[in-house]
């Protein structure tokens, strides 16, 4: 029964999230938190993005995937950044049709946007992408070495993968609080080597390891605060229950990465020719 009523208040939050992800409301709140509203719903930043599209070796002859791509904002700003074409997949139908209705006002013309289950075997061939992104989100995918393993087979040899796992264990954490931070949905808590370790068992040549943590405690701290000066409105959209458990979600994410016991790192990862 737990899990029952924990599974709809999960479908609630992203259907209310999604739904309403072009709405001023909520788009305001992205300015608020993030600075600049790519359309993410992430701890992802404008500047931090930035920062990474350089490690994709893309170009506009090249093609990107991105996984779990939620309602598309950063592939397509990558996209619109190096002029490469982008396919992007979700769970989440809303998400996708947030991301197709961003799309469709983006310069970034060469998109594509489908609702695909990123646990299970992804159905593209082998061999069809140049790089391939996961923002945030690897840690809502269940078999981690299946799921690495897969982007490899359609990762072009010399492409480049990159992902972020903002729930690395970095230091004690209380039940309680473990509870918390994965009460939004599935989430798989690694220990420090964990991700380096299947990056090399799937035959990737690691190019960088970062810690890159302050943007959780940060984003978690201004979403927090930004969703509290619209508590009113936003009751009325999510409900009391969801309102209030997403902002203390938020408030021990902040607390976790400000202490560094729960932390984010950035992986980029080749596969060799």
């Amino acid at each position: 029964m737990v899990d029952a009523v924990k599974s709809r208040s999960t479908a609630g939050h992203y259907d209310a999230s999604y739904a309403n992800f072009e709405s001023d409301l909520y788009a305001a709140i992205r300015r608020e938190a993030f600075g600049e509203d790519l359309g993410q719903n992430s701890w992802l930043t404008a500047d931090e993005l930035l920062r990474f599209v350089p490690h994709l070796a893309l170009s506009k002859e090249k093609k990107l995937l991105g996984v779990a791509c939620g309602a598309g904002g950063p592939a397509l700003k990558i996209a619109g950044i190096v002029g490469c074409s982008v396919v992007g997949i979700d769970v989440h139908d809303k998400a996708i049709e947030a991301a197709q209705s961003l799309a469709a006002k983006s310069p970034a013309t060469r998109s594509e946007f489908r609702l695909v289950n990123a646990s299970e075997k992804l159905p593209f061939p082998k061999v069809t992408f140049d790089a391939i992104t996961c923002i945030d989100a690897i840690n809502h995918l269940p078999d981690r070495p299946a799921v690495i393993s897969d982007w490899v087979r359609v990762l072009k040899p010399g492409g480049r993968l990159l992902f972020t796992d903002p729930i690395t264990i970095t230091g004690p954490i209380s039940k309680e609080e473990l509870a918390i931070r994965s009460s939004l949905g599935f989430f798989l808590f690694v220990p420090g080597d964990y991700d380096r370790k299947i990056l090399a068992d799937c035959g990737l040549r690691l190019i960088l390891c970062d810690d890159v943590t302050e943007n959780t405690f940060q984003i978690a701290q201004k979403r927090r605060l930004a969703r509290s000066s619209r508590e009113e409105a936003l009751r009325k959209i999510e409900g009391d229950a969801s309102f209030e458990q997403q902002q203390h979600f938020l408030e021990v994410a902040s607390r976790l990465a400000q202490e560094h016991r729960l932390s984010r790192f950035l992986y980029v990862a080749e596969k060799p020719f």
